[in-house]
């Protein structure tokens, strides 16, 4: 799908932006912690999991007051105002009533919202949140004051950094590609003053006096090892708002967009609309893989400022060329890609033109094509295919397109033209196969 467009809606003298795509029932997502509605489409698994949404609902996806793109915060923002800003944007969108997602800091203002306006929300949808975060003797799993000021301290020493992310996003810790795009996030979502006076406004906010009387359906859901909240914080929910469905997830994130996002998206289908879709169908689809040559040895050489720089100006060509020839991103690991193509020429084509346009910036690449039948699990394709197509484009030279014999036969007859390299037995991949390379 075409990426959406920003908009923005009004509460008092406040712009709040937000977007919406999909159809079905009103779905209300509020991200929590750090958000930016345009950055989020940068990362591939993100932009993934949204549209994911978008297949069972219509989402309506903001960027609360003082994060991404809505005005920043000169004070702190009270829990009323952050009801009125979703109002605000229920309304710009043209809905009448929405069921609410939020997660972490945001869960609080839902739960309110839901409590003070049960003619606009239809159900609450609760990640990793609470119904307050500050211990006391009645609420043991708090926070403590040296946790705050911690915090505090962290945010002010090194917030848009890596070291913020070993904590929050663990599973991340060996994927280069989603911490450089996740501490861009935190660099273009929010201010550090803006995070300190939001984690001032955390530590007072309690609506543990109106999970009682919250009357619509809710899931609750929260990860069995978050390092921040503790899932205690989400069974307290549960056991407290009649009805509650509560679902332990796997994994140690508090991150929403690390880790296994599928799990959520199939728990907020069944909720949304009492069925889960599964395994949908099964496609022949053409695999591409991109692979820098050389990149630690690069890295070494220009360090890590300038190799970063080099990598993004790598993905950014790598992704023009996919859109040029209607090419579709399945993942990005460090230097590499994985997209799948419908059509086996194109493929072939748009490999041509990468090893070109990223030639011109001083880098080679192997790049490796392979055509099979893949599962397709929403938008994601799983199945042995990928698993030949990535040892294809291991065994290829740098500056080779090497294809399997699968795509040769198919492209027979076209101009392309290619050298025979002869029978290869791939790791973990059952017989031998024929390889080509593009001349």
């Amino acid at each position: 799908m075409d990426r959406p467009s920003t908009s923005y809606a009004w509460n008092d003298d406040t712009a709040l932006a937000y977007q919406v795509f999909g159809s079905g029932p009103d779905l209300l997502f509020v991200p929590g912690s750090v958000t930016h509605v345009e950055w989020l489409w940068e990362e591939p698994r993100v932009a993934r999991f949204l549209v994911r949404l978008s297949r069972f609902v219509r989402l309506i996806l903001m960027d609360p007051r003082g994060l991404g793109m809505s005005d920043r915060l000169t004070e702190t923002p009270s829990l009323e105002e952050r009801v009125a800003d979703m109002l605000a944007v229920l309304d710009a969108a043209g809905s009448g009533h929405a069921t609410l997602f939020g997660s972490s800091d945001t869960g609080p203002a839902c739960i309110a919202a839901a409590t003070a306006h049960p003619e606009r929300v239809d159900g609450l949808i609760l990640l990793g949140t609470y119904a307050r975060i500050a211990w006391s003797e009645d609420y043991p799993f708090g926070a403590h004051e040296e946790d705050f000021a911690d915090f505090e301290n962290a945010v002010k020493n090194d917030w848009g950094t890596a070291e913020r992310l070993s904590n929050i996003s663990p599973s991340t810790a060996d994927d280069p590609a989603f911490q450089q795009w996740a501490t861009r996030l935190m660099q273009v979502g929010a201010s550090p003053r803006a995070v300190v006076l939001l984690a001032q406004m955390t530590r007072k906010v309690d609506v543990r006096d109106r999970l009682a009387d919250v009357a619509v359906p809710t899931l609750v859901m929260h990860r069995a090892g978050d390092r921040l909240n503790s899932i205690e914080h989400g069974r307290y929910l549960a056991n407290r708002i009649a009805g509650a469905k509560f679902v332990e997830l796997p994994g140690e994130d508090f991150v929403v967009w690390a880790g296994d996002t599928d799990v959520i998206v199939d728990e907020i289908e069944e909720f949304m609309t009492g069925h889960r879709s599964g395994l949908t169908s099964r496609v022949v689809a053409t695999l591409m893989y991109t692979d820098v040559v050389g990149s630690t040895e690069q890295a070494r050489l220009l360090g890590d400022e300038r190799w970063s720089n080099l990598v993004e100006l790598h993905n950014s060509r790598v992704r023009a060329e996919l859109r040029r020839f209607d090419g579709h991103e399945i993942d990005t690991a460090g230097d590499g890609f994985l997209a799948w193509f419908e059509s086996p020429s194109s493929s072939i084509l748009c490999a041509q033109a990468v090893l070109r346009s990223v030639g011109e910036i001083g880098l080679k690449l192997r790049i490796g094509i392979h055509a099979g039948e893949c599962d397709v699990l929403a938008d994601r394709l799983r199945g042995i295919a990928l698993h030949i197509g990535s040892r294809v484009g291991a065994a290829a030279s740098a500056d080779e397109i090497l294809v399997s014999q699968t795509v040769k036969d198919l492209v027979a007859g076209s101009r392309f033209q290619f050298k025979d390299r002869g029978p290869r037995q791939m790791k973990g991949v059952p017989d031998e196969w024929h390889v080509y390379s593009v001349s």
